[in-house]
Order: C-alpha cells, then structure tokens, then sequence
C-alpha cells in the first residue's frame, strides 16, 4: 500500500517519467529505451494492471484517487498527487482525465512464438500514425483476431496516443515485430499461413469471393494511410483483396477497413 506523495514542483525529478508528453519524438526515443510507457485514464490503467504490466508510479489529480483506491492499495510503486496546473506543466498538455501511470514494458515474444497457436492475424507495413495503430488494435481484440504482426517501421502500440484510442485494446492482443521486411513475412508462410495483401485494386478480388473466414490460417495484410502496401509487400502476398467500394468512394482508412476485414475472416469460421 502506497500513501499518496504530494508534490508541487514541476522539476521534482520523481515526476521525470511524465515529462514532456507531447513531445512526439523524444517520447518514442526515451519510452523504450528506458523500458516505460504512460497509461492514462482510469480505465486504462486498469486494463494494463489486469494485462498484467508491473506500475512505476502513478501522477493523480485529487478527484482521481479516491476512484483509484484501490490500486493505490494494491500496488507498492509510489502515488504522486498533484494539482491540475502542475500536471498541465508537467506533461505538456491538459490532462483532462487527471490519471497517468508510468509502466514497465514486457519482453516482446517472437512471430514464430505467437504463430503456433495463432488462427487469425494482422500484419502491418509501416502504419506509423498512432491513432490508427491503436484503431487497428481494438478492432482486432474486439473481432477476435488472435495476434499482430509489426514491420520494423511501425509506430509503437504502447505509445500513449495508442493506448488511449484502443482503450487499452493493445493489451489484450499480442504482437511481434518482425525483424526484417518483407523477408519477415515468410516466418508467417512457414506457419501455414495465407497471406491476404488488402488494397484498393479493382483487379483484386472481393472478401466475399476469397472467403477469409473458410481459410485455415490467415495473415490479413494492411498498410499504411495514404500509400497503401508496397509493391514489395504486395508481391509477397498470397493473393490481393478488397473491400467493394460504393458511390465514387475509393477506399477506407485503414482503421475502417481493418474492422471490415477482420469480420470478414472472423465470422462464422468452423471452430478450431
């Protein structure tokens, strides 16, 4: 049980994993290297707790601890209470929500390790806005796929922004990285598994017709806002597919189109 450490310094070096969270890139730089990431809101914190993520500290606003007594009590990392201003300094931002938790990372398991017992999973090329990362996430965990795949040059899943739009989604759902790229994506072939590339092609085929959901194993393939799938991603591929676009719409975004084909390879498949 932690008492709650009153502190009114914004340079109070105990608050130093809160710093600057706005700051894009020094975050995406410091966060893994140190082996942290921020979550936030009540829910959230939550969710990483029950995922199993060990707590370095928590920053609260008053009204947050009471709701949070109960972790408070429950974990041995220090509480720090602070006052709105001092958290809007601290941080860089409006923390409308008044509760931060800095976490310890977890080693990340291998794609051939997720693969064995994995049926359904995404593989994303250079997807490296974190909104969409962390849309992709909770579709995935709310649809039922099974894992995620990352090439080196994704955005980082546990980045705050990430976490927050998944609502702590990219806890529920493991994922990898593959090493190397689009090399990597033979460990998934290996695997037994068909890879299905989702573009805006014409000349792929529909959903409907490649039948995702019928597959034994299935790797569906998306890239990233914009670009799209390499050509390199692509010609890896099992077969190219899409989703049937209607008045003059040219395509999704790939949150939205992640959803649609998540369902499609989820739905109704013969049990395992």
């Amino acid at each position: 049980m932690a008492d709650p450490i009153t502190v009114d310094d914004p340079d109070d070096p105990r608050l130093t994993d809160y710093t600057g969270l706005t700051d894009v890139e020094l975050r995406r730089r410091r966060e893994p290297a140190e082996g942290l990431f921020i979550a936030e809101g009540e829910k959230v914190i939550r969710r990483a707790r029950e995922a199993g993520y060990e707590m370095r500290s928590m920053l609260l606003t008053a009204k947050w601890i009471d709701a949070l007594r109960d972790v408070i009590d429950e974990v041995p990392a220090p509480v720090y209470a602070v006052g709105p201003e001092l958290a809007e300094r601290v941080t860089g931002y409006h923390v409308h929500r008044g509760a931060l938790a800095s976490m310890r990372r977890k080693p990340l398991p291998t794609a051939a390790g997720l693969l064995r017992s994995a049926r359904r999973v995404v593989v994303m090329e250079s997807v490296n806005d974190h909104t969409n990362i962390g849309a992709v996430f909770r579709s995935a965990a709310a649809l039922g796929m099974d894992a995620v795949l990352l090439s080196p040059d994704c955005a980082d899943p546990l980045y705050r922004r990430s976490v927050k739009v998944s609502m702590g989604a990219v806890f529920s759902v493991p994922y990898a990285r593959l090493e190397t790229w689009p090399e990597g994506l033979e460990t998934v072939r290996e695997a037994g598994f068909t890879l299905l590339a989702l573009t805006p092609d014409p000349a792929a085929r529909t959903l409907d017709e490649t039948a995702p959901h019928r597959m034994d194993r299935v790797a569906l393939m998306l890239g990233a806002e914009g670009s799209g799938l390499s050509a390199r991603a692509l010609a890896a591929a099992d077969e190219r597919v899409r989703i049937p676009m209607s008045h003059g719409v040219d395509s999704l975004n790939v949150g939205a189109a992640a959803a649609v084909a998540f369902y499609a390879a989820t739905t109704g498949r013969p049990e395992s």
